[in-house]
């Protein structure tokens, strides 16, 4: 069975921290997942959220780490994930830190706690 393809959305510069630890739940064995690391390392020219969005059409799903900042970046990711109709999710990135709760999420999204039980639920759609 194929894994499904996930793009990271995280604060680059606050939580690139986080984001490793994901990547390192990712190369478990039993993960249903892998991570399309496509992270924007650099300044993109040009019309950067098109290329965000390209790198999102590419994805079967958008896990967002949610940190103790509302980063614009994240935002636009979630933006252009709700627009091409991708699944997403909202983990808690910190389990000892106040996580915010990005602006561009709808209301009824909900921020989870970030567990390797947890993540493979949502990751498999219990969301």
């Amino acid at each position: 069975m194929a894994k499904i393809k996930a793009l990271v959305s995280f604060d680059y510069d606050h939580d690139r921290g986080i984001k490793e630890l994901l990547v390192g739940q990712s190369r478990k064995p039993d993960t249903p997942f892998e991570i399309a690391d496509w992270s924007v390392k650099e300044h993109l020219t040009g019309d950067w959220k098109e290329k965000v969005r390209t790198r999102i059409r590419r994805t079967d799903l958008v896990i967002v780490l949610c940190g103790q900042y509302n980063p614009t970046g994240v935002n636009a990711e979630i933006k252009i994930a709700q627009e091409e109709r991708k699944p997403y999710f909202l983990l808690k990135g910190y389990s000892d830190k106040t996580c915010q709760k990005p602006s561009a999420a709808k209301n009824t999204d909900k921020i989870y706690t970030w567990t390797w039980d947890n993540l493979k639920k949502l990751i498999g759609g219990a969301r």
